[in-house]
């Protein structure tokens, strides 16, 4: 019997599987839309706006903040309502526009507007931060108001609309953000975060749990009665490595093909996307078999398995970027295979990087690989003898 063919049998025993399919198939696609719905909100705040409506400025000012990108603008009636929907969580952050603002920006007055948030929450500072810079947008538009009032006489309300309608196309000065080190960049928002991350995480996971098949096969005493035959226990060891591979590069590449088709992620330069998927597959066929020769039983594989890969994934990168922690914990992260491969797709993916931007990656997670089949091989043929 051929390595093959003894592959082949592994396959088929896991296609049965209708629970590790589930693990397989499924579940990965569901997490990747739930994490990419979760992630690309964060690039949208949801803000309250209250006396929107209460003049014709205010409606403008509304509509300058339901114009602005990273701002989601829902209407409430009262301040009250709006903080209390604050404190919940409901929006990022509050405007109160005050209900005499009409007149007082048409007087020339000094016009104050409350925003309402938590100063200890990042993301409702930055809701702010956001509606700030809205808000001197419709400044500047009110200053030409005043200016061309004041100088040419006219109603207020009628210059402002002027002064709107003339803003898009008056050159402005604009400024870019050239970042100096670029090595903290994230994967863009999304699925382009959620189904490179989540290809990092299921693989690895679904490879380790899966060692649980090779802990049966021993159990019910397979390999003796393979080896009872002319096959040799590199064969057989072989064998069960090439099928932990096959199963490994059958996942990734449906995420990969989910994430193209349905989710309308970009995964790179072809070459280098498609060697890091190969590469990462062979770390998660190396890790699968060698866990199949530590665990005693396949409950054990079974409940350690996830929780290993979880945790490594955590270290890794693959449920937060790597970036919002610590240099301590960038470089304990950087001890698992997951931190390298989630490095590799953010250069591919956020910096539209190439094989040979990846190359140092790709070397570190073949490194990798190659110690965890080695080890597997060696503590397999062991058992086999």
């Amino acid at each position: 019997m051929s390595a093959l063919r003894i592959a082949g049998l592994s396959l088929r025993r896991l296609a049965r599987d209708r629970a590790a399919l589930f693990f397989m198939v499924a579940l990965p696609v569901l997490v990747i839309t739930v994490v990419g719905l979760t992630v690309r909100s964060f690039s949208t705040f949801p803000v309250g706006v209250v006396n929107g409506r209460s003049s014709a400025a205010a409606v403008e000012l509304t509509a300058v903040l339901e114009r602005w990108p990273s701002l989601e603008v829902h209407e409430y009636a009262t301040s009250s309502a709006a903080s209390t929907a604050v404190r919940r969580s409901e929006i990022a952050a509050a405007v109160v526009i005050p209900s005499s603002f009409g007149r007082e920006i048409a007087a020339s007055g000094h016009v104050e507007i409350e925003v309402v948030a938590e100063r200890a929450n990042s993301t409702q500072q930055a809701a702010a931060t956001a509606v700030q810079a809205a808000v001197s947008q419709f400044s500047a538009r009110v200053a030409a108001a005043r200016f061309t009032t004041a100088q040419l006489g006219g109603d207020f309300a009628a210059n402002l609309a002027l002064a709107t309608g003339l803003q898009g196309s008056v050159p402005q000065v604009r400024s870019t953000t050239v970042v100096a080190d670029d090595s903290q960049q994230t994967l863009p928002a999304g699925f382009s975060y959620s189904a490179p991350t989540m290809l990092v995480l299921f693989v690895f996971i679904n490879a380790v749990a899966g060692g649980a098949t090779i802990i049966s096969t021993r159990r019910l005493g397979m390999y003796e009665r393979i080896l009872a035959a002319p096959v040799g226990a590199g064969s057989v060891v072989l064998g069960e490595m090439l099928a932990a591979f096959a199963a490994a590069l059958a996942q990734a590449a449906l995420i990969v093909l989910v994430g193209a088709a349905a989710f309308g992620v970009s995964w790179g330069d072809p070459l280098a996307a498609t060697l890091l998927v190969l590469v990462w597959s062979l770390v998660g066929a190396g890790a699968g078999v060698l866990a199949g020769t530590l665990f005693r039983t396949p409950q054990q594989a079974g409940a350690l398995g996830p929780t290993i890969g979880i945790a490594f994934g955590m270290l890794g990168g693959c449920m937060w970027p790597l970036s919002i922690v610590s240099h301590a914990m960038r470089t304990v992260g950087h001890l698992t295979p997951q931190a390298w491969a989630v490095d590799a797709w953010t250069t591919l993916l956020a910096r539209h990087g190439t094989l040979p931007d990846v190359t140092t990656k790709l070397g570190v997670l073949a490194a990798f690989a190659a110690g965890f089949l080695l080890l597997a091989a060696a503590r397999f043929r062991r058992s086999l003898a």
